[in-house]
């Protein structure tokens, strides 16, 4: 690193050896250059060549003002052309250049290359876990007017955090042991010791950090089995929840509005045959009662002409009875004959057994012959 010197004066020589190259071109043009010194190790001056079409640019260069000038022995060559030059520094000086177009120059300038410094990448991380924070250290770069800066994030952020020192001690606070962490960290240099045109370093490699320690990646662990755990509750909750407001719902609504039945289904033939009305329906239905089946598969005797007989006291007749199913007349005589396990039928008071042609019969007082 070069002593101590206003940022003022090297950007008054910047824009001095700006000024010189400008009136120097010639009918070059003008040439755009780029200069990155690496770490005070290597210096790269690239030009964009490309209104000099079909020429090959010639780079002259000193870091002392009485050595003479020296053609440069590592060109970067684009599209067959050279289009830079790399080459070895020798601490913070001033870079003394010249680009010649054959035998005229294009531009002459004079540089310190620490304006132009771009720190190597931190090397040897170390992390350090102590309750809820992780100390970052690396080993400090040789020169002074830099910051570290670490960043961190975990599988849940979508951001990097960042945190900076001006050594390579940086602790990380507030953090979770059982989530992973990215990290990485860089150098950058500070205004006012480089000028703005100096640039940070290249991040370190990512690191992956979890419970203290180091892992190869965190891709395992970018869904925890608890917060999946987590979702799927809340998810069925929510479901249930959905469920049970429209099954209360719709028990609200059946209280206060109850349904009304069909009477389609309550009336049987009202609409199909009388068009809904019902007076005409109840005159066919009136009549009619529900026939049940009997047990057994039994079939129901139906007696279609049941002439009940009043006797006189000075006469009597054979009351008719019709049967015109088999089944039944033989359950009628059944009937007639008795069981003869069973007891004798006793008449009630005010009732007498008559008997006709194998037929027992009761009377009543009011001459009424029943079965």
């Amino acid at each position: 690193m070069r002593p101590d010197f206003p940022s003022w004066a090297a950007a008054t020589i910047f824009l001095l050896g700006h000024l010189m190259a400008l009136g120097e071109a010639g009918t070059g043009g003008t040439l755009q250059l780029h200069i990155i010194n690496f770490n005070f190790e290597t210096v790269q001056v690239t030009w964009d060549a490309s209104e000099l079409s079909g020429t090959n640019l010639t780079f002259f260069y000193k870091f002392t003002g009485n050595e003479p000038y020296t053609q440069c022995s590592s060109y970067i060559l684009h599209h067959g052309r050279a289009a830079g030059c790399l080459l070895d520094a020798q601490g913070d000086k001033i870079l003394h250049f010249s680009i010649w177009n054959g035998t005229y120059p294009l531009l002459n300038n004079s540089l310190w290359i620490s304006s132009f410094l771009k720190p190597s990448s931190p090397k040897d991380l170390s992390f350090r876990w102590h309750q809820e924070a992780v100390t970052v250290t690396c080993p400090d770069l040789p020169y002074r007017g830099l910051l570290y800066e670490i960043q961190h994030k975990s599988t849940f952020d979508s951001e990097w955090q960042s945190k900076e020192e001006e050594t390579c001690n940086v602790t990380l606070e507030r953090l979770d042991a059982e989530k992973c962490y990215f990290l990485r960290a860089r150098v950058k240099t500070t205004e006012s010791s480089y000028g703005s045109h100096a640039y940070p370093s290249d991040w370190s490699e990512v690191a992956h950090l979890q419970e203290a320690e180091l892992r190869d990646s965190c891709q395992e662990k970018t869904l925890l089995p608890k917060f999946i755990l987590v979702s799927g509750m809340v998810v069925f909750l929510t479901v249930f929840l959905i469920f049970l407001f429209l099954w209360k719902l719709r028990r609200v609504k059946k209280l206060l509005m109850p349904s009304v039945p069909d009477p389609k289904f309550t009336f049987p033939g009202l609409f199909e045959a009388h068009q809904g009305n019902f007076q005409e329906w109840i005159k066919d239905t009136q009549n009619v009662s529900r026939v049940d089946n009997l047990a057994d598969g039994e079939q129901e005797c139906i007696l279609e002409d049941i002439l009940m007989v009043q006797w006189p006291k000075a006469e009597a007749e054979t009351p008719t009875t019709t049967m015109t199913d088999p089944l039944c007349l033989q359950r009628g005589q059944k009937e007639a004959v008795g069981d003869p396990s069973q007891p004798p039928h006793q008449p009630s008071q005010g009732e007498e057994v008559v008997s006709f042609g194998g037929f027992t019969f009761v009377m009543s007082d009011n001459s009424y012959v029943k079965l």
